[in-house]
């Protein structure tokens, strides 16, 4: 199986200031490891978007899977409390 291609918004670069290195380093080994496995048994579908999500620790990881281009797009990352508001 071919691996995907991670892409980061702006928006997500942004978002890595604020987290803690040690986690930030946790959560970009998570990002890397959905080139391989863009739907792990632990993503889930946000409601009414063709969005999924992954939990790492209190944080989450929001993205999207463009399967023709074989990209996965991360959308926002961010602490739990934080990440779903608009």
């Amino acid at each position: 199986m071919a691996s995907y291609k991670i892409e980061l918004s702006e928006r997500v670069r942004k978002d890595f200031r604020k987290i803690p290195e040690h986690d930030a380093n946790r959560i970009l080994s998570e990002i890397k490891a959905l080139a391989e496995e863009p739907l792990p048994s632990s993503s889930k579908k946000l409601k009414g978007e063709e969005l999924f999500r992954i939990r790492i620790g209190n944080y989450r990881v929001i993205y999207s899977i463009q399967d023709e281009k074989m990209i996965v797009f991360v959308v926002k990352v961010g602490h739990c409390k934080d990440v779903y508001k608009p």
